[in-house]
């Protein structure tokens, strides 16, 4: 839905989000685009957003199919990454504006994980994009939505909840090709 040049009659937050969402919406079009919202966005080392985790996030907030997300998705979005900005603080514990390999131990094992020491060290590799051996917010966010993905695709094949399955190859790529994330 386009508003036009001024913000419709709505409550106080909703035109807080309208404020934000309309100084995303550059070209003024009543969406968001990938390329708009990886630009509004900050990763907390003034780097462009990872454009992936922007995809992730459209493809998880665009109800419509459309590639891009409406002020009416906008909401949602919005909510999601603060909450997420929250939690990165929580777990950031020397305050450095990255998670290192000990914080996201300790945040994955908060959410219910129990990986190996050589699995958060192949996380590290895969999600950490300065080569620091740290993970910055955007890429936080992506390590841990994969993660949950995958294990949502791993567990619609563990029926009898043992963590483990038994699968073809062609299988176990139509389970990581299905997953949202990847």
């Amino acid at each position: 839905m386009a508003y036009g040049y001024g913000a419709p009659k709505m409550p106080v937050d909703q035109q807080f989000l309208w404020g934000i969402f309309s100084r995303v919406d550059k070209d003024r079009n009543g969406k968001i685009s990938a390329d708009e919202l990886q630009t509004a966005l900050a990763n907390g080392s003034w780097n462009p957003f990872n454009p992936e985790t922007v995809r992730l996030m459209i493809s998880m907030f665009d109800r419509d199919k459309s590639g891009n997300i409406t002020f009416d998705e906008f909401g949602a979005l919005w909510k999601y990454v603060t909450d997420w900005q929250e939690t990165f603080r929580s777990f950031d514990r020397d305050r450095s504006g990255r998670i290192d390999k000990g914080e996201l131990q300790t945040a994955l094992s908060t959410f219910g994980y129990r990986l190996s020491d050589r699995f958060y060290d192949l996380l590290i590799r895969k999600f950490d994009r300065t080569g620091q051996g740290t993970v910055a917010f955007d890429d936080f966010i992506q390590c841990c939505i994969t993660v949950e993905m995958l294990t949502a695709s791993f567990r619609r094949q563990d029926a009898n909840r043992t963590g483990w399955v038994q699968l073809t190859y062609e299988q176990f790529l139509t389970l990581v090709f299905n997953c949202k994330s990847t």
